[in-house]
Formats: C-alpha cells, sequence, structure tokens
C-alpha cells in the first residue's frame, strides 16, 4: 500500500496537468474566522447604560406565543388523550366475561 505522502504528490500532479472539477478544493482553510468570535456578553448584546430600556424585536413576541401556546395545547391534549394501555383494556375486558358468566365484579 503507497504512503500517504505519495498518495498526495500523485494527485497533485494529475491535478495540476489538467483542471478538473474533483481536483478542486472548496474548504476555506485558515481564511478567517470559521464562526461568530466569542464578544464575551450574552447573545453578543452589549450592556445597555443605566436607565435604559431593551428594545424587544419584532420576531420575539410571536416567538414566545408559538412556543408557549404550542406547550399549552400539547399538554390540553396530552392531558385529554383517551386511554390506550393494555391494562385498561384487559381489565375492562376481564369484568365483561366475570359479568357475562354471572360471576361478580368488584374491583
Amino acid at each position: 500500500m503507497p504512503s500517504p505522502s505519495s498518495l498526495r504528490t500523485l494527485q497533485r500532479r494529475a491535478c495540476s496537468s489538467r483542471n478538473l472539477p474533483s481536483c478542486r478544493r472548496y474548504a476555506s482553510h485558515g481564511h478567517g474566522p470559521q464562526y461568530n468570535e466569542p464578544t464575551g456578553y450574552l447573545f453578543s448584546e452589549k450592556p445597555l447604560p443605566a436607565g435604559q430600556k431593551r428594545k424587544k424585536e419584532a420576531w420575539e413576541n410571536v416567538w414566545y406565543v408559538g412556543m408557549y401556546g404550542t406547550m399549552g395545547l400539547a399538554a390540553v391534549l396530552l392531558y385529554y388523550k383517551p386511554d390506550t394501555s393494555v391494562q385498561s383494556w384487559a381489565l375492562k375486558e376481564a369484568k365483561a366475561r366475570m359479568e357475562a358468566r354471572g360471576e361478580k365484579t368488584e374491583l
């Protein structure tokens, strides 16, 4: 098996003689920061001077209503969801069979 350095050399030779799309590198290695540099502030917002209030952006109220409204709706739907467990079905079935045989059910 050839060594990695010899494979790189072969690839460079093949790519230098032809301008093939497979020989191009689209990565940006070492060309500036790859992410937002940390500023030390929460969400990169500088603290306001004393006495000033933060102004909400237009999307924030929509996000609050959508997020907490969806959580409330999910809570209501989960509370009223039908009981589909095997245990409750088996209990109802056992009671119905016992009553059909004439036995008393005190469960």
